[in-house]
């Protein structure tokens, strides 16, 4: 089999230019394919069928692995097969019938809105840094942006007297509204903070660091912990959760799913039905509570 694979990746390399970590990926799970293989005497690819490859991806489930690694792995073998296929190197398809588990879908983590509060609450000082905090995570949950687009904010792509911001996602620009309370946060921060934290230097970044430099995702992922311990929240929160929770409370409180998929910046709406099932879960939860023969 180890030919083969080296052939496979070649083609990968050479033909598809695929990135060296899907290259990486790709031998990872071939490889271990390999071993397996060879522990019960096979070594040449042509003597696999399918009922080697069910049991391969029976031994990835008896040994834990997780539902996504066991599909990348057949997605792997698949595109293996494929390959083996078009180059003429096998006469059948053993991978043909083989199936990946369903991966079901984790609901996302959201805040409720009394978390919220307690979060945009925190960064409640005069200082600079406290007051750039205060706007950094009020447009954030303002908005549903994802912290790559908060952080890469422009001074220009933000038009106060409309309540807009303007983020580019892949070459394609939306624009979203944001409440008083961002636009407070936001125009105290333009005012008392921003030219603090710049110094002596010029950027048309919107949020710098202390440095006067543009903040990192890690930095705002350590502002965003930092503040969620403070307000006692005890779930693991990212960015993300905020994002999650922009749009989750939307849906709850009655917006359409379309303008919701629109100001996410989802390129398909099914991506945003989650949000809705989040909404059916709630009512379900309430009814079982609150009914008396729930």
């Amino acid at each position: 089999m180890e030919k083969d694979i080296e052939a496979f990746i070649s083609y990968l390399h050479d033909v598809k230019k695929t990135s060296d970590n899907t290259e990486l990926s790709y031998r990872r799970d071939l490889e271990k394919l390999q071993r397996f293989m060879a522990q019960k005497g096979i070594v040449s690819t042509a003597s696999v069928d399918y009922e080697d490859l069910a049991s391969y991806v029976k031994y990835l489930g008896d040994n834990k692995f997780a539902t996504a690694t066991i599909s990348r792995n057949v997605a792997s073998i698949k595109a293996f097969y494929h390959f083996l296929m078009q180059e003429g190197l096998v006469s059948k398809d053993a991978s043909e019938k083989l199936k990946a588990p369903k991966i079901e879908k984790k609901l996302p983590e959201i805040l409720s809105p009394d978390e919220v509060v307690r979060l945009l609450e925190q960064p409640d000082g005069a200082s600079p840094k406290e007051i750039r905090d205060k706007a950094m995570l009020e447009l954030l949950y303002a908005t549903g942006i994802r912290v790559t687009e908060l952080i890469s904010l422009k001074l220009t792509d933000v038009n106060m007297k409309m309540g807009l911001i303007a983020c580019r996602d892949s070459n394609k620009e939306r624009l979203i509204p944001f409440g008083n309370a961002a636009k407070a946060a936001l125009e105290k921060y333009l005012k008392e903070a921003r030219e603090t934290m710049l110094g002596d230097k010029e950027s048309d970044i919107l949020f710098t660091n202390c440095s006067g430099k543009p903040m990192s995702r890690q930095g705002f992922w350590k502002l965003i912990k930092y503040y969620a311990n403070k307000a006692g929240i005890k779930a693991d929160i990212t960015p993300q959760t905020l994002r999650h929770s922009f749009a989750a409370h939307l849906v709850e409180n009655g917006a359409d799913l379309k303008s919701v998929q629109e100001m996410l910046g989802h390129s398909d709406i099914s991506t945003t039905q989650i949000y809705a099932n989040l909404k059916y879960n709630h009512i379900k939860d309430v009814y079982a509570k609150a009914h008396p023969r729930g």
